[in-house]
C-alpha cells in the first residue's frame, strides 16, 4: 500500500476495508491451495474490473511479492508454485 504506483488502489478507503480486503486475499489463496478455507468473494475478473491495473503495476506487485516470498526464506519448490499459481491470474487482473 505504501508503493508509489500501487497505493493508489487504496486511497479513500477505510480500515474496515482495507481488513475485509486482506481476509478475502487469505480466503482466496487457501481455497485455491485447497483449504481448509472457504473464499465467499467475487471472482478475480469481476473484482478487479475498471480498476485499470497496467503492465507496469503488474511487474510491480510481482516484484513486491518476490520479495515477501525470500524474505520468508520460501523454499525454491513453494516460491515457483505460488509464482505460477500467481500468474495464473494476470489475464483477470490486468486490464
Amino acid at each position: 500500500m505504501a508503493d508509489a504506483q500501487l497505493g493508489r488502489f487504496w486511497q479513500n478507503r477505510g480500515l474496515d476495508g482495507i481488513a475485509r480486503e486482506k481476509q478475502l486475499l487469505i480466503d482466496f489463496l487457501c481455497s485455491s491451495a485447497g483449504g481448509p478455507l472457504f473464499y465467499t468473494g467475487r471472482n478475480m475478473l469481476v473484482t478487479h474490473k475498471g480498476m485499470g491495473i497496467t503492465e507496469s503495476d503488474w511487474a510491480i506487485f510481482i516484484n513486491h511479492l518476490q520479495a515477501a516470498l525470500q524474505e520468508f526464506e520460501l523454499p525454491e519448490q513453494e516460491y515457483a508454485e505460488v509464482l505460477a499459481f500467481i500468474g495464473s491470474t494476470k489475464t483477470d487482473v490486468v486490464g
